[in-house]
Parts: structure tokens; sequence; C-alpha cells
């Protein structure tokens, strides 16, 4: 039987390995999915979830250097774009790569914008609640005059102009309301939801209306005053979009509907610092934090079905492209991802941006409008000779050679790659290496960290598939850098006292032994343990010779040992992977295990009149517990030696025991345990 005592050492050591030593097991990158092939630069490619990386949107860029956030985009009929902004309410002109400040409203922000009535253009905003209307072809930056204001409305969150009815809606809030205004700004309280805001609008065939809210995230359709269905409620935030595809495309109904982190349900919050902040910014201002967006289709059956979830951003815009295919806007990291009937998600753009506030992809003007800063980015075309795609920084964990670059593409690309010590690319890493156009060694010198750029330059339709970069590490040398054997939690260096009483560990001759290893190349590795008993110098074999011990714990089984202290050794070794003249060799011994298979013995034990005396001895001893009670009794109390300490083989001990023994009983047990929880107990009677 033993009993465990902790064992832990750190250890502090330098490891000086030759600049040729190599880890022998070759390791690969390999690129092959969307996870794996995003993260870098992509300009004219796009990357989807098959693990194809091909031609994707080319994007200009037209700076709107005094805007910070962009809350809602128009595009005109003459190819220019309106960008409802938070800066003092201003709405800015972008046309022919210039910029001009088309109107202003005074407001905090513009956060709606539609085409209504004979082409003019209406702004709503925030958080005052007025709806201001002006011809399309201003050019002027003079203040609107207000056309209506929405009683009991501090929020326009979206707007929408049907063309048959010749009438606009409008999403509002704090209310939760849906209006319908006509040419004369005559207004109509549509519908009158549960929620405090209502976020997103579209129009539906036969003059239906789809709207979103804000707070449980449900998906409305209206069929006339007041006359609502909930299509779908999501378990989520809100509904941040819909778009509806023509009836010639489907006739789907697309919406993304978002989950946040931080509690502020993608709602701004109010006062001076939201003028810089649009709904659901992500970090924008560092108030808010990216949440978990969804892209959902509802057929016109009604039949509901997730297209796409990204867990790392919520979504902020939705647009549909001239084939119908949806593509949301993420409030983080300013990417555009598309997913098409076969749920295969591209990443099709991957801007310098925060946040993607407003997309157009159909017609003969696209673009991509972003925030912080606000920019906006015409789509110039799809791929292209200037097509290239960046890997992510892939790290080696230590520094690594690096072999064959293989690929696999339909169509001819050029490949190459970089190499350095920092975790971010750096005028001390290596200049991009001579392309490769066919599979070869990779020139880059050896380095923790490493780039693969792809270039579509001889040809612009090629795709390409996969990627596989071979690589070897250093052969850094594994450490074990702690010991711990039995059940106990780890030694914390006396910085806590322990408590007293308490039950003792159950007796087992089965001695579980775990340790800690530093391995920094991930060599597989080879474990050997090893003990003595203290006072010799021999160290004696706890495995069978042939055995190959792979994991960081062992259960020992000790009933052959003789009793006594022992420490035990664990050698680590990188033999598995590496030729004989490379191995490396680590070694950490353990403090002192006490192997104790026989219980104590009572010796002497009397009990006279009301005075019990007697001894508790163990070969190896300390003696841990003394304790008395009545046979058949579940209560035990404890007994303390004649010197008052429990600490060494042979404990006498004297008591008083009139208070337990109650009348007409003349008898008492006692039992005793040692330090590794053997146990023995006798009956006394009284004399």
């Amino acid at each position: 039987m033993h009993r465990a005592l902790v064992a832990s050492l750190c250890l502090c050591a330098a490891v000086l390995a030759s600049a040729r030593a190599q880890a022998v097991g070759t390791r690969q990158f390999v690129l092959d999915s969307l996870e794996s092939l995003e993260g870098g630069d992509l300009t004219g490619v796009s990357v989807s979830s098959d693990g194809r990386v091909q031609a994707g949107f080319t994007l200009g860029a037209v700076a709107v250097a005094e805007a910070s956030a962009v809350w809602a985009a128009l595009l005109l009929d003459d190819g220019a774009v309106l960008l409802g902004t938070g800066n003092e309410g201003k709405i800015y002109r972008v046309a022919g790569g210039k910029v001009s400040v088309a109107a202003e409203t005074g407001a905090m922000a513009v956060s709606a914008l539609a085409r209504a009535w004979n082409g003019d253009v209406v702004a709503g905003t925030f958080p005052d609640g007025k709806l201001y209307r002006f011809p399309a072809a201003r050019d002027g930056g003079g203040k609107l005059a207000e056309w209506v204001t929405l009683s009991g409305t501090e929020d326009v969150w979206a707007l929408a102009y049907d063309a048959k009815q010749k009438a606009l809606f409008a999403a509002t809030g704090p209310e939760g309301k849906l209006y319908r205004l006509t040419e004369q700004g005559k207004v109509e309280e549509h519908f009158d939801s549960e929620e405090a805001h209502l976020v997103s609008l579209a129009l539906g065939p036969n003059g239906s209306v789809y709207a979103g809210s804000n707070g449980k995230a449900l998906l409305y359709r209206l069929t006339g005053p007041g006359r609502a269905e909930v299509v779908y409620d999501f378990d989520a935030d809100d509904v941040r979009a819909i778009a509806v595809a023509p009836p010639e495309q489907g006739g789907a109904v697309y919406a993304i509907a978002n989950t946040y982190k931080d509690g502020s349900k993608g709602l701004p919050k109010r006062g001076a610092a939201t003028a810089a902040t649009s709904p659901a910014t992500a970090e924008t201002t560092g108030e808010a934090k990216p949440g978990k967006g969804q892209l959902w289709r509802f057929a016109p059956s009604g039949t509901a079905e997730r297209m796409m979830v990204e867990d790392d951003a919520h979504f902020v815009s939705l647009a549909l492209d001239e084939r119908g295919l949806p593509h949301a806007g993420t409030g983080a990291e300013g990417r555009v991802y598309a997913a098409d009937e076969g749920h295969v998600v591209r990443l099709v753009a991957d801007t310098a941006e925060r946040q993607v506030g407003a997309m157009v992809l159909a017609g003969r003007a696209r673009f991509v409008a972003t925030s912080d800063p606000v920019v906006l980015h015409p789509i110039t075309g799809t791929g292209g000779p200037d097509a290239v795609w960046t890997s992510k920084v892939l790290d080696a964990g230590i520094r690594a050679h690096f072999g064959l670059l293989e690929w696999r593409a339909d169509g001819q690309l050029e490949l190459q790659t970089r190499s350095g010590n920092t975790e971010k690319p750096d005028p001390t890493w290596s200049a991009w290496s001579q392309a490769l156009r066919a599979n070869g060694k990779v020139a880059s010198p050896a380095a923790r960290y490493v780039q693969i750029r792809a270039r579509w330059a001889v040809e612009p339709a090629a795709v390409l598939h996969e990627l596989r970069l071979s690589f070897v590490t250093d052969n850094a040398r594994a450490l074990v850098t702690s010991i711990q054997t039995g059940e106990e939690s780890e030694d914390k260096g006396g910085s806590s006292v322990p408590a007293s009483g308490g039950s003792l560990e159950e007796p087992s001759a089965k001695l579980k032994i775990k340790w800690k290893v530093e391995n920094p190349d991930s060599d597989e590795l080879r474990y050997r343990l090893f003990y003595r008993a203290l006072g010799e110098a021999s160290w004696l074999s706890v495995l069978d010779p042939n055995e190959v011990l792979k994991k960081t714990e062992y259960t020992w089984d000790t009933t052959g040992l003789p009793e006594g202290e022992y420490r035990i050794r664990v050698d680590a070794s990188d033999e598995l992977a590496n030729p004989p003249d490379r191995v490396t060799r680590h070694s950490l011994e353990s403090r002192s295990v006490l192997v104790d298979n026989t219980p104590p013995v009572l010796q002497g034990l009397e009990l006279r009149g009301n005075k019990l005396k007697g001894e508790a001895r163990d070969g190896l001893g300390p003696i841990a517990r003394i304790e008395i009670g009545l046979a058949g009794s579940s209560t035990w109390l404890p007994l303390f030696p004649t010197d008052g300490v429990l600490d060494e083989p042979v404990e006498p001990f004297e008591a008083d025991v009139a208070a337990v023994l109650p009348p007409g009983r003349q008898a008492l047990v006692v039992r005793a345990y040692d330090k590794a929880g053997n146990g023995v107990s006798r009956t006394v009677a009284r004399k």
C-alpha cells in the first residue's frame, strides 16, 4: 500500500541545439478548406468552403475621409452612390471617383435611404425619427428641410418604396412600428409589433412586406395593414437585413440574423459617441464585440433552410447578385461571403476596413461600402491577371526548414514563398522567392513563420484546389517539467496552510504517476520510468524492457516492493522521431514517494474506569490519525498523542473518555491510521 507524496520540480534549463539538428519527422501545412485558406490577403480572388481559390471581386477604392461609418447606401440611375453617415447626418455623393456632400440633415446619423416618388431620395435619421426628401440630382451640401416627423419615433432603421402602391414603408423604433407614407406625406400605422425595434425591410410579391425585428429576432410577413404572420422565430438577437429574389430567380426570401456577445442586441448606444458608430458595428469604437451571424433562405413554400453560419463575426449587410445568389457583409474584418444552393460558402472579398455596411451586387454599377474608415469599393470586375492570393502567416512553432511546395490547379499559376521569425511580416523577412509554375522545392530560408502567395498572371481563369508545404523543424529537446504521484493536487510551494482533519487517501498498492512535458517541436516521445530506494544508488526499471510508453501517465503496481521511501525518475526521449545521432533526452527525478503496505498496530490498550491509554505503532510511519468511537456508531472522535503532535511511527496516547462512554456501555473501539492510509481497529473493554 502506498501513500503518494506530491512531487513537482520545475526546471530552468538552457537547451543548446545544433543549427543543423532537425527532427526527422516531416510535417506539412495543408491548405484545403475555407478556414485554412482565408485569413491572408485576397486581391481579385475568392476562397470557398470546398477548398477552391479562384476569381473573386476586384475592388477599387474611393475613401470618404471625413466619415467613419456607413449607415446606409443608395445607388442612383447615373451610377453615383449616396452614403448615409454618422457625421452630423451628412449624405455623401460618390461619383467618378470623387466625393462631395450631397446634403446635411443635422441629425446624429442618416440611418436609412430609399428612392421614392419621381426618383426622389428619402432619408431617415437617428435618433430623432425624422424623414427628409430631396431630388436625386441634388449635389449641394446645404441643410435639408424636414419632410415628415414620425410621432413617437426615435429611430428610422429601414425604408422600402413600393412603386406599384406608390407607398413608402418605414421600419422604426423604439416602439417597433411599421409606417406607410404617401407622396403627400400622409402617415399611416401599418403594423405595431410587440418588439421594440423593427430594423429591416424588403418588399415581397403581390404587395407583401417583410420586416425583421430586434429583440426576439422575428421575421414578419405583412399582407395588409395589421395583417402580419411570423415567418420565422430565430434563436438570435436581430434580423439585420432581408432580400427577396425576383420571381424569375425563384422568389426566395433571404435573411441574416445575429447573436451579439456584449448584450447590445446590435443597437448603437445613445450619446455623442453614436455619431461615429453604425448599428451592430464591431470594434469601431471599442464598445462592441463581434457576434455570430447566420444566413437563412425561405422558399416560396415557406420551407426554412440555414445556408451559412459565421461564428467569429455577425452580418451587417445583405445583397443578391445578378444570379440571385445571396452575399452577406460582416461586422468584423470587413469581409463579404456568398453561399450557393449547395451551401458552398465563398469569401469573395476581404477589405482592409472593419465593417461592410452596404452592398449593391447586381446591375451595371456594383459596389461594397465599408466603415472604419468609410471607403466605397466599386466592383471593377472579377479576377483578372492582377489577382493575388496570399496565405495567412503559417507557424511551424519553432524554426523550420522548408521542402516541397505542392498544389493542384485547373490552369497555370505562379506560386512564391517568403519566411521570417516575427509573427507579422516585417522588413526582417526574406523577399518573395522566385515564382514556381510547377511543384518544387521552396527557396525561402529556414524560419519559424512562412507565407505562400499565388498569382493568376498567366491564366486568370485558373482554379487553385489545394496546397501542401512540407517542412522539418529543428530538433528541440523535450523537457519533463514536473512529476505528480498519487491522487493529490500538485504542490503549490507551501503558499497555503493544509486543512486539518478530512479523509485519508484510500489505501492501494497501485501508484498513479503523471508528468508534464514541454515538447517544442511536437516530436513523438517515448518515456521510461525508473525507481530507487532512498539511500541506494542504483535505478531499477519500472517498465518491461520492451514496453514502449508514449502517454504521460502510468499506474505502477508496488505490491512486491519492500516498504520504504523511493524516488521515481522519468526519462523522455525523441528516439521515435529521429535517427540515433540526433536523438535528444531529458530526465527528471521526483521527490520521495512512500510505499507502505502494512497497517499500524495498537499495543497496550487499557481502559480503567474512564481512562484510556495505549500506543499506535507503525513500521514506517508516521501515525496520521487516532480515533475512538462506540461499536456500530458512525461517529468517530480524534485523539491526540501524549506529545500533542502526530508525527512519528510510534505514538503513545492517554485520554479521559467519560464524555464518550454513555452509562451502561463498557467498551470502546480504537482505530489508528498511518500516513499511507492503512488502518487498524481494536475493541477495548472497561476494567
